[in-house]
């Protein structure tokens, strides 16, 4: 692939659900996109010549400095980031043990930090870098006892978002936690019998962050909430 001046973003957990969605909207934008996936596959409809496809796991430590680094020998440039990769443990914060808890924080949170540590430089190069944590709206509330243990990592990709968009505003990076509710994927069919049409579809929320990291520099989103049913507060 040569390397060109059209925006390179790199998709987290790209193979399903928000992640392949975001990168079929994406590539549609005329983006160039790095893809991690724990089981590298080029997507049917994708131009090989535009996107790559490169191992990422998010439990791997050194995962996210190796894919940032393939990507940049790639494609030169990296222009955004969307931490998607994510797990849900359905338990309470009592019945969890340790090893749960570290489990949610290092896929939800560390893996998030890591992304963008790695990508870091790149994107202050970039001047408009984008990050974007998938994050819950379990992220701003606690819906039910089993749904607290993932809450608290939520809170923690929300809070790494706002840290993230501190640490590099000056050097024109912004970043975004998107607060979905349910969500039309895996995820989500695991822990409620609510129909596919009765949650917000992937394709949507895809075109809301292809649109947020669109926006220019002086029209920053620290926070994006959507949700597929009436809340009180969202």
């Amino acid at each position: 692939m040569s390397i060109s001046e059209e925006r390179v973003a790199m998709i987290s957990g790209a193979s399903r659900g928000i992640g392949a969605a975001l990168a079929k909207e994406l590539a549609a934008k005329g983006w160039r996109l790095s893809l991690g996936m724990r089981r590298p596959e080029m997507p049917d409809w994708a131009d090989a010549t535009r996107v790559g496809v490169f191992a990422y796991d998010a439990a791997d430590t050194d995962a996210s400095d190796r894919w940032a680094e393939e990507t940049l020998r790639t494609f030169g440039r990296i222009d955004a980031v969307v931490a998607n990769a994510g797990i849900m443990i359905a338990k309470t914060v009592i019945e969890a043990d340790d090893a749960d808890m570290d489990e949610l924080l290092d896929i939800n949170v560390k893996a998030p930090r890591r992304l963008a540590k790695s990508a870091w430089n790149a994107l202050s190069v970039s001047g408009r870098g984008r990050i974007v944590i998938i994050a819950s709206l379990s992220g701003k509330r606690v819906k039910s006892a089993k749904s607290g243990l993932y809450a608290v990592s939520k809170f923690a990709a929300v809070a790494l978002a706002h840290a993230l968009r501190h640490t590099g505003f000056d050097l024109g990076i912004r970043a975004t936690a998107i607060c979905p509710g349910f969500v039309a994927t895996d995820m989500a069919r695991s822990v409620t019998t609510r129909a596919d049409d009765d949650m917000t579809d992937p394709r949507d929320l895809a075109r809301i962050i292809s649109m947020l990291i669109d926006l220019p520099n002086e029209a920053s989103v620290a926070e994006f909430a959507i949700n597929c049913q009436l809340e009180e507060s969202f």
